[in-house]
């Protein structure tokens, strides 16, 4: 009796031994494999070999060469379509990405109403986002945009002449700028959810004091929704940056460069010439300078950006 009493301890002891051993740190980095795997393969090891291009000279014909820092000092030195392509593409942020903020907050609130048939208004307005960056929705921008256009069609009823609103260097990065805060809908979502998170008690109590609704657009809302703002705004500034396909099939850079994005000269330089290190070197530089812009962002978010934890802008 005593050694069967003294032997199912033991058993137990030893089952709570084992799952002890199973619930070691190894067993989370088996179920993070995949995914350590798919960051060392198609992340990290890309960018690496990127770096060490950019350091040489190679034309994906023959082995590459390295050359040291000669294909930066190209870049800033003598370059003029580099200083093109990143003007053109500064332009490109500055007024895409505070419209498409705007617009998508506007949309926003007036989705955050509970009415009915409001989940298929939120999903119509969300679909141009699903397809805004396929090559159909390109094609057919340049069709409306083009001389024989939905737009001059449009133009034509009110006896207004049109033009060929992407053939002319005045209007043609305009179109790529309308184009960009059409796909306003991922923005308008996550907008949207902070709105919900906002507390209705807010805007009683403000109602009761005779608050306007201007008012409380200004002293509730942009404040709450600040940090929502703050996210994204870096996106938004990320993906424009980025930008590549709308140009590439409707206007190609054209008219004149007057929509030559910095990654559709990337793209040319790469695989239009060939030259690759070259190419690799503007993409490092693309990332310095999208990390200058989102390091920017950050530094001013201090001064307009308010959290719970904090009175003022500056923490307790």
């Amino acid at each position: 009796m005593k050694s069967t009493e003294l032997h199912i301890p033991n058993v137990q002891v030893k089952t709570v031994k084992k799952i002890k051993r199973w619930e070691t740190p190894y067993i989370g980095y088996l179920f993070m494999a995949p995914w350590l795997i798919g960051l060392f393969v198609f992340i990290l090891w890309p960018m690496g070999l990127s770096l060490y291009y950019s350091f040489t000279n190679f034309s994906l014909l023959a082995k590459p060469t390295w050359i040291g820092a000669e294909n930066y000092s190209q870049i800033i030195i003598d370059d003029d379509k580099f200083l093109q392509s990143l003007k053109v593409t500064l332009q490109f942020v500055v007024f895409s990405v505070p419209l498409k903020l705007i617009f998508a907050l506007l949309v926003a609130m007036l989705l955050r109403k509970e009415i009915k048939g409001m989940s298929f208004y939120r999903t119509f307005i969300y679909f141009p986002s699903l397809i805004g960056t396929s090559i159909a929705v390109s094609i057919l921008w340049r069709q409306i945009f083009g001389q024989d256009g939905f737009i001059n069609h449009l133009l034509s009823y009110f006896h207004i002449a049109g033009k060929s609103w992407i053939g002319d260097p005045s209007s043609s990065l305009g179109t790529l700028i309308i184009l960009a805060v059409w796909q306003f809908g991922s923005t308008m979502v996550i907008f949207l959810a902070g709105l919900k998170q906002i507390p209705n008690d807010l805007y009683e109590a403000s109602s009761v004091d005779g608050a306007s609704k201007f008012r409380q657009f200004i002293s509730i809302t942009l404040p709450m929704l600040s940090p929502i703002l703050l996210f994204n705004l870096v996106l938004a500034t990320i993906q424009s940056f980025q930008m590549f396909t709308q140009a590439f099939i409707i206007t190609k850079g054209g008219p004149a460069n007057s929509t030559y994005m910095y990654a559709l000269y990337l793209y040319e330089r790469a695989f239009d010439q060939l030259q690759m290190g070259y190419a690799s070197a503007l993409a490092w530089v693309l990332l310095i300078v999208i990390g200058v812009a989102t390091a920017l962002i950050f530094v001013s978010s201090k001064y307009w950006v308010f959290y719970e934890s904090e009175t003022g802008g500056k923490q307790k």
